[in-house]
Formats: C-alpha cells, sequence, structure tokens
C-alpha cells in the first residue's frame, strides 16, 4: 500500500509530462486561448459601442413628448446615470452569474428572448448550410473533373465567372429576387416567414447563393489541383475506375479544404440571418437585434452579440479540432 502510495505522484507526473509534450496540448491552449480573447474583446468593444451611438434609451422609452424629469427618472431606474466604470462592473458580474441583463423596453430577461428566438436562427443557419454543401461539393467536382480533362472549356470558364458574380451578390438581393420569383410571380413558396417545411425555403436560398458559389469554386479548384498530380497519373496508367479514383483521392482532400472554409462559411451564415429574417419577417434572433438597436436597448444588443460571437468561436474550435483529428500535420503546423 505504501509503495502505491509512494508511486502516485510519479505516475502523476509522468502523465502530465506526457500531456505537455504532446502536440494536442499547444494546440488546444492556442485555441481555447483565442476564444477567451475573442469573447473578452465582444465584451468590451459591444459595451462601449452601443453607448457610443446617438440616442436616448429613457426618451425611447417613454416617447419625444414626455418631460426632462420623466426622462431623468427612467434613466436612474435604468442605472444609466451611474458612471461608465460602474455601469461595465454590473454588467461583468452579471456575467460571471450567467445573467446577460433585462431588456429595457419588455422587462424581459435576455436569455429568456434568446431560448425563444435563437433556435429559428441556428434552424435557418443549418438548412443554408446544407443547402451549401448539397450544391456546392458535387457541382464543383464535376466541374474541376471537367476542366483537368479539358472537357467543355466554355462551360468551365464561365462557370469561373458566373461563380464569382454570385459570390459577391448581397443576401438582401438574393432574397428579393427569390421573393420576386418564386412567391409573387410563381407563387410557389409564401413570401413571409411562418410555419411549415416551406416556410424556411426561400431565407436559407438568400444567404446560401452565395457561400455555395464560393464553396464551389474552392471545390472545383482543389479537384482540379489534385487531378493534375503525378500519383493521379499513374493511378490512372492502373485503369482505376473513376469512381474508385475520386474516393480515394479526390474525397478525402475535398473534405479538409470544405471543413477548413465550412466553419467561415457558417459563421457568414449566421450573419446573413440578420438580413433573411428582415427580408422575410421571420421572429428570429437576427430581426430582434435590429429592433433592438433602433430602440437603444442596450442589454438585448449585448446579450444578442455575445451569444452569436460565442457561437461563432465555437464553431471554429469545433473546426479545428475536426482538422487536426483528420490531419495530424496540422498539429504539427500549430505548434511551430
Amino acid at each position: 500500500m505504501a509503495t502505491t502510495a509512494a508511486g502516485a505522484p510519479a505516475v502523476r507526473r509522468g502523465l502530465a509530462r506526457r500531456v505537455a509534450g504532446s502536440p494536442w496540448a499547444g494546440y488546444l491552449a492556442r485555441r481555447l486561448g483565442g476564444v477567451v480573447a475573442v469573447l473578452a474583446f465582444l465584451i468590451v468593444v459591444t459595451f462601449m459601442i452601443v453607448r457610443w451611438v446617438p440616442g436616448d434609451p429613457a426618451r425611447q422609452i417613454v416617447g419625444l413628448t414626455a418631460g426632462e424629469e420623466q426622462v431623468r427618472q427612467v434613466r436612474e431606474r435604468l442605472g444609466l446615470t451611474e458612471p461608465l466604470w460602474r455601469q461595465f462592473g454590473t454588467y461583468l458580474r452579471g456575467l460571471a452569474h450567467g445573467d446577460l441583463g433585462t431588456s429595457f423596453t419588455t422587462g424581459q430577461p435576455v436569455s429568456s428572448m434568446l431560448s425563444q428566438r435563437l433556435p429559428l436562427t441556428v434552424e435557418l443557419a443549418m438548412s443554408a448550410l446544407v443547402i451549401v454543401l448539397v450544391v456546392a461539393i458535387p457541382l464543383g467536382t464535376a466541374v474541376g473533373v471537367a476542366q483537368q480533362r479539358g472537357r467543355a472549356r466554355v462551360a468551365t470558364s464561365s462557370f469561373g465567372v458566373g461563380a464569382s458574380v454570385i459570390g459577391a451578390m448581397p443576401e438582401y438581393i438574393a432574397g428579393t429576387v427569390l421573393v420576386y420569383v418564386f412567391a409573387l410571380t410563381l407563387r410557389w413558396l409564401p413570401v413571409q416567414g411562418g410555419s411549415g417545411p416551406t416556410a424556411m425555403i426561400l431565407p436559407a436560398l438568400s444567404i446560401a447563393i452565395a457561400p455555395a458559389a464560393v464553396l464551389t469554386r474552392l471545390v472545383r479548384n482543389e479537384t482540379a489541383a489534385v487531378l493534375s498530380q503525378d500519383y493521379i497519373t499513374m493511378a490512372m496508367s492502373k485503369r482505376l475506375s473513376n469512381t474508385r479514383l475520386l474516393l480515394r483521392h479526390v474525397v478525402p482532400n475535398v473534405v479538409t479544404s470544405t471543413l477548413t472554409l465550412g466553419g467561415l462559411i457558417l459563421v457568414a451564415l449566421l450573419g446573413g440571418t440578420v438580413v433573411a429574417e428582415n427580408v422575410f419577417n421571420m421572429p428570429g434572433v437576427g430581426a430582434e437585434i435590429v429592433h433592438a438597436i433602433v430602440r437603444r436597448d442596450y442589454p438585448e444588443v449585448q446579450g444578442i452579440i455575445l451569444v452569436l460571437g460565442l457561437v461563432a468561436v465555437l464553431i471554429n474550435l469545433i473546426v479545428d479540432v475536426t482538422l487536426g483529428l483528420l490531419d495530424p500535420r496540422v498539429l504539427t503546423g500549430a505548434r511551430s
């Protein structure tokens, strides 16, 4: 028993040395440090920016015809007469206890509002991501194969130009065109977001079109680059079937590239929900943050930006860890 007890610290020290010497230790430390730094930046910057924007939340609540005494009383009730450093300290203490604050205008806790509206925003972003992947990966692979083999050169060149133009299209333009064609002209889909399986189609398409074009170009370039390698020429000389060639050599490279860009695309889609939810009148977080900015509702704006920022950094963290599992060279590169 004494020998076992005496050997326990040595075992723990050996385990600690192995963990410290693992490439995962430095890799995860860098990524988690980045998460903390981004969240700290968001907390400070959003707190300051919402207060620098012209406008008085108290005046928004009581109306333009209210007297100065009534405005002063509302400002005191909201804590806006306190110095900024004290307001910031109160905000930090609330965050430390998981409290995002209470809406100035509705009196509802910001966390309750987010629990009601955030699921719709996440569903919209994930629906758009599915559209992006379903369109971009097969189309980009097919165009890359055709380009590398010299087929339909005019079509592949035109594809590059078209993808660049579509990739630069703002969400509100895409949404307006989709509404005009599929809702007003053809009457296939509802104009405004609601319930049912068809309500998500137009909003998801409006924010998926541009990222799909960008990812399609990436997949096309990656496919053409892989097929131009010498080992692919050797594999083709052995008369491997096209299916085996694509699955064995092209798909792994495409998956890695897609993951690298996929996190950024999902973050961009979350940002695009702000436009889509306002265009299609959907009761999500994106629509609420616009209303909160107009009302100068500081707690709501701060809470929405902080939670969306947290979701964004967690998405990138998951992508980074997945890339490290799929390609250990990423760990070595991060460490160096």
